[in-house]
């Protein structure tokens, strides 16, 4: 497998149209075996998958703020402060990804159905950024009732490790096939900062539950996957979708993908299947 230099680059936040919105990630410098193992015992990958929930229900978190604030600006007539608060509410969920489209699928599409959805963020999306009307309340709240629905599903819902490796390699799958393509978000101009989010969330992901496991059975292969991921990271770590080499990102997806086949024997589970249904 081909190997790069460590990145140690961590990315600030996401500029558009000269406003700058967080990308709400708690770290990309590869936190490793310190905090995990503090007392030198290495924690189950069901005790890893614990200590994700608490990500995954601040992404949500971030995202159904994100929502209300939304429908906020909408209240008040104002455009911008809706346009806004809808980029900001994207990046708690297309973080999550990793989690809900093989966990809560239904959910799942009546939050992000696309292309062609009349519903959730993308429903909303045509109306504040195409047809330049501020006023989606109806389908905002609706938006919000899905997120708030998921919100409390999750503090409960078993986080199945090998579920949670299948939704890693499904959306780096993802992230090089048809969103690199163009994009989801195309009428808000944002489909680079899903795919940066997406990005985020998988090296979130594999890094707190699956990474630690994975060095202590096979530093070599520890590595290659770590590197990859920050490859995939820095292939979407551009200013302009236009910039964006679509090539490359396929590559570096499919590359990730089948280093996941190779390590998930190593770890215990099962090789990542690129199906979407909930098991």
């Amino acid at each position: 497998m081909a190997r790069a230099k460590k990145i140690l680059a961590a990315a600030s936040g996401v500029t558009f149209r000269g406003i700058s919105f967080s990308l709400f990630f708690s770290g990309a410098l590869w936190l490793s075996a310190g905090a995990a193992v503090s007392n030198g015992v290495q924690p189950s990958l069901d005790e890893s998958a614990e200590r994700y929930r608490a990500y995954l229900i601040e992404d949500i978190d971030h995202a159904l703020a994100g929502a209300r604030q939304m429908r906020d600006c909408m209240t008040a007539n104002d455009l911008p402060c809706a346009k806004k608060a809808w980029i900001e509410a994207r990046v708690g969920w297309e973080r999550s990804e990793v989690f809900t489209s093989g966990f809560v699928p239904d959910l799942d599409q009546d939050i992000d159905a696309w292309p062609n959805a009349t519903r959730g963020f993308h429903g909303v999306e045509a109306k504040l950024f195409g047809a330049g009307n501020a006023d989606a309340r109806a389908e905002t709240n609706v938006l919000i009732a899905r997120l708030e629905e998921l919100a409390a599903q999750l503090r409960g819902i078993p986080l199945a490790p090998q579920r949670l490796l299948n939704g890693i390699a499904r959306l780096a799958f993802e992230v090089g096939g048809n969103k690199a393509d163009g994009g989801e978000s195309r009428l808000s101009g944002t489909s680079l900062n899903d795919m940066q989010s997406n990005a985020d969330g998988i090296e979130l992901a594999y890094r707190v539950i699956f990474a630690d496991a994975l060095a202590a059975g096979d530093p070599k292969l520890g590595q290659e996957v770590r590197t990859s991921v920050e490859r995939l990271k820095v292939a979407v770590r551009i200013s302009e979708l236009k910039q964006l080499d679509g090539e490359k990102l396929r590559a570096e997806s499919e590359e990730l993908v089948t280093l996941l086949q190779v390590a998930a024997p190593k770890i215990g589970l099962g090789k990542p299947t690129l199906e979407e249904t909930a098991q």
